[in-house]
């Protein structure tokens, strides 16, 4: 494996921002490591961060590195700030960015996958939103999405106030009020794809029981399930922390359709 810490500017955000990049390596011996390079277009998979993180995050609490190491896949970790991956009602654009300059960028850079087939998200907590928004807002570009105790509720995270800051919530989502039914709310984003002709992506959803974000989890599932969305969804003991992130992002890997 080769890992690479790519800086870079961002025409969408207007400054220079990283992400750290894991690339499957052709032909090499090293103990504990598995060969998968070879191939001209490898698939991806966009792996975000949590609000209280960075890029650098999933390789310092995790062992993904390792775990991705046979499976011939490119895996991608930008840095996505407090953004909530939204274009900001009062900051950046890191929807825009996200969604549509960042493949690009990626796409340029490195021997990945353009087809829909070998594009995958998945992220924890606030990622975990993100990339249910990836998927359920571009099912025809994206294959599968997984979340690890996502923020998959943000209406009733707002109306509870799970993050205590509805100050800097303003700030990401503008009106509050306004929230439900928009392009930022996961229920009404999933209503709208089931509508939809076309593709579908495959989700995975995964929850501590122990998790301040579990019941916010149970709506969704619940909502998923009326929608009849192909969602796998796994819950166990477990808090908001890296223990059970290491865990499920191992399940994680090994559910992605890889071809």
């Amino acid at each position: 494996m080769a890992l690479i810490q790519c800086d870079f500017y961002s025409d969408v955000l207007g400054l220079s921002t990283s992400m750290n990049v894991i690339l499957p390596q052709k032909s090499y011996s090293q103990i504990g490591m598995a060969s998968s390079g070879g191939k001209e277009k490898y698939p991806v998979l966009y792996l975000l961060h949590g609000l209280s993180d960075d890029h650098t995050i999933w390789l310092r609490r995790t062992s993904v590195e390792r775990y991705a190491a046979a499976l011939g896949l490119v895996i991608v970790m930008p840095a996505g700030q407090r953004g909530f991956y939204t274009d900001m009602a009062q900051g950046m654009k890191f929807w825009t960015f996200v969604s549509e300059e960042l493949p690009q960028i990626v796409r340029s850079f490195f021997p990945v996958s353009d087809k829909r087939e070998d594009t995958f998200a998945a992220g924890l907590s606030m990622g975990g939103y993100g990339a249910f928004k990836l998927a359920l807002a571009h099912p025809d570009r994206y294959a599968a999405a997984a979340s690890l105790s996502g923020a998959l509720d943000v209406v009733t995270m707002v109306k509870r106030d799970r993050l205590n800051n509805l100050d800097e919530l303003r700030m990401i989502f503008g009106d509050l009020d306004k929230l439900p039914g928009s392009d930022n709310d996961l229920q009404a984003l999933a209503e709208r794809m089931a509508a939809s002709e076309g593709p579908k992506p495959l989700l995975y959803q995964c929850c501590g029981t122990e998790d301040f974000l579990y019941e916010d989890n149970q709506i969704f599932r619940e909502h998923a399930g009326r929608l009849n969305l192909d969602l796998r969804y796994e819950e166990g003991p477990g808090e908001h922390e890296w223990g059970y992130w290491d865990r499920q992002i191992q399940r994680v890997l090994n559910w992605l359709p890889l071809a």
